[in-house]
């Protein structure tokens, strides 16, 4: 092997190498898998798509483009890539998704989170609306 390097997402592996008997050089790619272990125990391949898919239906009704939903994924798959580990728990999966999804709309942050977080009663909205309120003014920059 000559040269080693990762893509630019991190999904695989590009080697630069040589055949020992012919001298040729080629490159190869090695596919990185990324797992997803689930509370039932089975371990699944990562889906992009499957993330997008459960934030669309969070921003079902709400002024969210496509593009959006494609760069929310991108940012999921390239937060859980950087921990380097090869199976990641899906909730991990989960906590990936609110951070970009509460600062891409907060209405559909609610309705991801109530659903990941399995929100009970009209308590557990109130405590999460209070955070994202306490957030917001964090967020804003101060007037002198």
């Amino acid at each position: 092997m000559i040269d080693s390097r990762s893509t630019e997402d991190g999904a695989a592996i590009r080697r630069r190498r040589t055949c020992p008997q012919c001298g040729r050089r080629f490159t190869t790619q090695e596919n990185v898998l990324l797992m997803v272990s689930k509370r039932s125990g089975v371990t699944e391949a990562f889906s992009r798509d499957k993330v997008i898919a459960g934030v669309r239906r969070a921003c079902q009704g709400r002024p969210v483009s496509e593009d959006s939903l494609a760069q929310l994924g991108q940012r999921v798959e390239e937060s859980i890539r950087a921990t380097g580990a090869a199976e990641i728990p899906s909730n991990e999966v989960g906590l990936a998704i609110l951070g970009p999804l509460r600062d891409l709309d907060e209405v559909a942050y609610l309705r991801f989170a109530s659903v990941y977080r399995s929100f009970e009663t009209l308590a557990d909205f109130e405590a999460e609306i209070e955070q994202l309120r306490a957030k917001r003014a964090a967020e804003k920059p101060v007037e002198e």
